[in-house]
C-alpha cells in the first residue's frame, strides 16, 4: 500500500493539553541525550587523541561510527515505531543507547571505542524518529507546527548546550565523564518516557524492508569511509576506489529496490512531493554545515587559542542562543512569509556566519567565532525548523514514523558527511602544509605529527628549542588554513544546497495534509 493510499488513516492520539506538554518536555529530553552524545562528544576530541593516541582519521571515525549507523538505521528505526508501537521501540532504543555509553568507562583503545559509538547509534535510530513521531501523534495540527519548532531547537540547540555541560565535565574529570553523563541523561529520559508516553502504531505498516536496511547502511558507510580515509591514503588507492565504487552500487541498488518493492521501507516516490523533496534537501545541507564546523572549531579553539574545554563550550553559547531563541518564531514566519523566504533566509544567515569562521587565524579575536555562531545558530533555526513542519506536513498523519525518520536521516545523514567532507577538505589541506616540516623527523614520529595537530604539538614539545617551536608554529598555521578551507566549502555547500533547496520547496503547506484523524493507538 503506498503512502497516498493511506490519507485517511491518522495517527492522532487524543491526550490532554497538560499532558501533551509534559510529553513534549519528556521526548525533549529523550532527543537531547542523542544529539548530546553525537555533538557534545567533539569537546572531548583532544583528551580521546591524547590518551588513546587516536590519528585525527580515527576522530573522525569516533565521531563517524556514531552518525554512521545513526543514519543508516534511522528509516528501518521509523518503520518499527510504526508497525510494532512507538513507544516500546523507544524505550528499546534507549535501553541500548544507556548500555553501549555507559561501557565506554571499560575502553582502553580507540578501536572500541568506535565499536561502542557505532552500538549507540543503532539505540539512537530507534530513539530519534520515535520522539518526533510521538509528538506529531498527540499535538492537533493546529498546535503542531509549535511543537515541531521546539523540537528543532532542541534538536540545534540542546546539543551545543551539552556540549558546554562536557565542557565543565571536563574541567574536573576525563573525556569518559561526557559518555556517563550523557548516559545518565538517557537513563532520566528512559523512566520519564516509560510513564508518560502513550501507545500508538500505524495499523496499516509494513514488514521490515530487510534488503533495503542492507543497501542503505554499506551504501552510507562506504561513502563516509572513502571520503575520511581519502586524504591519508592518497585518493587513488584501491580501498579508496574500492569503497567509493560499493557505494554506487549499493546506493544504486537501494534506490532499485525501495522502487520496485511492493512494501518498501522508503517509498522514493514520496520525493516527487515538493514539501518531501525541498525540506529534505534544507535540512540536509543546514546539517551538514553546522556539524563540519563544530567538529573544527572546537579543537580550534583549544589546540590553537588555549581554551579549556569550558571556555570553548562557552564560546559556542551564541550558536545555542541562536538556535533555541529562533526556532519557536520560525513556524509563525514560515506561516505568514512561507517556506522559501525563511528557509532562504536561514541559509543566507549560515553561509554568512561560516564565512566570518573562515577568517580566524591563531590571532584573530574572539568577536568572529560569537558573531559567526549567533549567525548559523539562527540559520539552523529558520532553515530547519520551517523545513521538519515541511515535510511533516506533506505526508499522512499514519505515516509519521516514516516522516520522522526521513526528516532525522537528512538531519543526521548531513552530520555525518559534515564531518566526513569538511574534516577532509581540512585533513588534506594539514597533511600537505605540515609535510615539510616533518621531513627531517623519524618516518614514524612524522608520519604521527602529519595525522593530527595534538600529536605534531607533543612531538614539538618534547624536541623543544627552535625546532620544536618551528613544528609547532607550522603545526598551528597549516590547522589554521586546513579550517578556513573547509569553511569555504560549507559556504559554498550551503549556498548551492540552499538555493536548490529554495526553488524545490512549496511556497505553503499543502493544508490537506494538516487535518486531524482517528489512530490505532493498540501495540
Amino acid at each position: 500500500m503506498t503512502i497516498a493510499e493511506h490519507d485517511t488513516q491518522a495517527a492522532q492520539v487524543e491526550v490532554s493539553p497538560g499532558r501533551r506538554q509534559l510529553i513534549l518536555t519528556v521526548m525533549c529530553m529523550a532527543l537531547g541525550a542523542v544529539v548530546g552524545m553525537l555533538v557534545s562528544l567533539v569537546i572531548a576530541l583532544p583528551g580521546i587523541a591524547q590518551d588513546l593516541r587516536a590519528s585525527e582519521a580515527e576522530l573522525q571515525w569516533v565521531m563517524n561510527a556514531y552518525g554512521i549507523v545513526f543514519a543508516g538505521l534511522l528509516l528501518p528505526g521509523g518503520a518499527l515505531g510504526d508497525r510494532y508501537g512507538r513507544k516500546g521501540v523507544l524505550l528499546a532504543g534507549l535501553v541500548i543507547f544507556i548500555g553501549a555509553s555507559g561501557a565506554v568507562l571499560w575502553a582502553d583503545d580507540v578501536g572500541t571505542v568506535i565499536a561502542l559509538r557505532a552500538v549507540a547509534g543503532a539505540g539512537a535510530a530507534l530513539v530519534m524518529p520515535m520522539t518526533l513521531s510521538v509528538i506529531t501523534s498527540v499535538f492537533p495540527p493546529e498546535e503542531r507546527g509549535r511543537a515541531v519548532g521546539i523540537w528543532s531547537g532542541v534538536f540545534a540547540g540542546g546539543g551545543l548546550l551539552g556540549v558546554m555541560v562536557a565542557g565543565a565535565l571536563l574541567e574536573g574529570f576525563s573525556w569518559r565523564s561526557v559518555f556517563v553523563f550523557n548516559a545518565i541523561l538517557g537513563l532520566v529520559a528512559l523512566l520519564a518516557a516509560a510513564a508518560v508516553t502513550p501507545k500508538s502504531r500505524d495499523p496499516y505498516a509494513t514488514p521490515l524492508d530487510i534488503p533495503g536496511t542492507v543497501f542503505s547502511v554499506v551504501g552510507i558507510a562506504s561513502l563516509v569511509f572513502s571520503i575520511v580515509e581519502g586524504p591519508e591514503r592518497g585518493w587513488s588507492d584501491g580501498l579508496i576506489v574500492g569503497g567509493f565504487a560499493v557505494a554506487v552500487v549499493t546506493l544504486t541498488a537501494f534506490a532499485y529496490w525501495e522502487l520496485r518493492s511492493q512494501k518498501p521501507m522508503l517509498d522514493l516516490r514520496v520525493f516527487r512531493i515538493r514539501g518531501v523533496s525541498g525540506g529534505s534537501l534544507a535540512i540536509m545541507t543546514e546539517s551538514l554545515g553546522a556539524f563540519g564546523v563544530l567538529f573544527l572549531l572546537l579543537q580550534f579553539l583549544q589546540e590553537i587559542k588555549g581554551y579549556s574545554p569550558f571556555e570553548a563550550g562557552l564560546a559556542l553559547l551564541p550558536l545555542a542562543i541562536g538556535a533555541i531563541v529562533f526556532s519557536p518564531t520560525a513556524p509563525m514566519l514560515a506561516q505568514r512569509f512561507g517556506f522559501r523566504i525563511v528557509i532562504g533566509l536561514g541559509m543566507a544567515a549560515m553561509a554568512g556566519g561560516l564565512a566570518l569562521l573562515s577568517l580566524l587565524d591563531q590571532g584573530s579575536a574572539s568577536w568572529p567565532v560569537l558573531a559567526g555562531g549567533l549567525l548559523i545558530g539562527a540559520g539552523v533555526a529558520y532553515a530547519a525548523t520551517p523545513a521538519t513542519d515541511a515535510i511533516v506536513a506533506a505526508l499522512p498523519a499514519a505515516k509519521q514514523g516514516v516522516a520522522s525518520a526521513l526528516n532525522d536521516i537528512t538531519r543526521e545523514l548531513g552530520a555525518v558527511l559534515g564531518i566526513a567532507i569538511l574534516g577532509s577538505v581540512f585533513n588534506a589541506t594539514y597533511r600537505g602544509d605540515v609535510g615539510d616540516a616533518t621531513e627531517k623527523l623519524p618516518p614514524d614520529i612524522g608520519e604521527a605529527a602529519r595525522d593530527s595537530l595534538t600529536a605534531a604539538l607533543q612531538i614539538a614539545q618534547r624536541l623543544g628549542g627552535g625546532e620544536g617551536t618551528a613544528l609547532a608554529d607550522v603545526a598551528k598555521a597549516a590547522f589554521s588554513t586546513g579550517m578556513n578551507n573547509a569553511m569555504l566549502v560549507g559556504v559554498a555547500v550551503v549556498i548551492v544546497g540552499g538555493v536548490i533547496a529554495v526553488v524545490a520547496l512549496p511556497s505553503q503547506a499543502s493544508p490537506e495534509t494538516r487535518q486531524p484523524q482517528k489512530t490505532d493507538t493498540r501495540t
